[in-house]
């Protein structure tokens, strides 16, 4: 199985626990090389109508202020496909019920496994201040 369809199966467990309500982040991680990109964090904004996360962008160089930006969970997906195998070789999801891990290995194979959560709640996400 190619590591897309590896991962599409890990992004069904993304979903299931925003619907779940037991999201509580999900982090890119395991750099490929060395990229000024350090990581990569989602964060869960929950309201009565609506679910956004908070994407942070965060960087090596003090140079390089880190980004944020609210957004739908499908644009984050399209933002953490474009730098997944190219920028980082795993992506972990934390949720109140259990923590999993997507990974790329250096053949392309993708594997998933999980762990005991580690957040016992989840806390909402809030921008930094500019």
């Amino acid at each position: 199985m190619s590591y897309q369809d590896v991962f599409a199966l890990f992004w069904n467990q993304v979903e299931e626990s925003v619907e779940e309500g037991s999201f509580a982040k999900l982090t890119m991680a395991k750099t490929i090389g060395k990229p000024n990109l350090k990581n990569i964090f989602l964060r869960p904004i929950y309201s009565e109508d609506d679910f956004k996360v908070l994407l942070k962008l965060r960087y090596r160089s003090r140079e390089i202020e880190d980004e944020e930006d609210e957004l739908t969970l499908a644009e984050a997906l399209v933002v953490l496909k474009s730098h997944l195998k190219s920028h980082f070789s795993s992506v972990l999801l934390f949720t109140t019920k259990k923590d999993v891990m997507f990974k790329v290995n250096k053949k392309g194979a993708g594997s998933i496994t999980e762990t005991l959560p580690s957040f016992s709640a989840v806390t909402q996400a809030r921008r930094d201040e500019e």
